[in-house]
């Protein structure tokens, strides 16, 4: 009887190993190829428009860095726009620096924390809060990460320090799918 349990017990397929959400875990699933859309909010029209954007995250090499080039068609005039970032996570938080043709380079660190429902590396939230500037005001900015298998949401919402009021406004959101690994 022993024998049979003990032959029952190798014979009987392993439980898959899953790895533990952590931030790093979500960050490190956005390494790929993303195609979709950079998307402003007309508040007058009370609409979203969209430019195509790809996006690629590439690992850095050391668990921690990721290295990301977004490009997008701002129109005639401008041409392509090449956005690229590269950022160091360090515990909950994260240090980007981030270049762009014709702008100075910018420096921030954002604390990050995961949303309560995330469950593993293709469905989580993240969320990133920084004190940073947009529009040249000073300001909280928080982007909202949501993933769901192959689809990936990013939504930039500010709250202006510069005012007595306490207020996300919505600035834009990036709507991608994964186009590759």
């Amino acid at each position: 009887m022993i024998a049979f349990l003990a032959a029952a017990a190798l014979a009987a397929p392993a439980a898959p190993v899953t790895v533990p959400l952590t931030v790093s875990t979500a960050r490190q699933s956005l390494v790929g190829e993303w195609r979709g859309k950079l998307e402003y909010r007309d508040y007058q029209a009370d609409k979203w428009f969209g430019l195509p954007v790809k996006v690629s995250v590439r690992d850095g090499g050391d668990g921690v860095t990721l290295i990301r080039t977004a490009d997008f068609d701002d129109g005639p005039k401008t041409g392509i726009v090449r956005i690229t970032s590269v950022s160091l996570l360090d515990g909950a938080s994260e240090t980007t620096a981030t270049f762009r043709k014709g702008r100075k380079p910018e420096l921030a660190t954002a604390a990050l924390a995961l949303g309560s429902a995330s469950k593993d590396a293709t469905l989580w939230t993240l969320i990133e809060t920084a004190i940073a500037t947009d529009d040249n005001r000073p300001a909280t900015i928080r982007l909202t990460t949501v993933r769901d298998g192959g689809k990936l949401v990013t939504l930039k919402e500010v709250d202006f320090s510069d005012d007595a009021k306490a207020e996300w406004l919505v600035r834009n959101r990036t709507t991608l799918e994964r186009a590759g690994e």
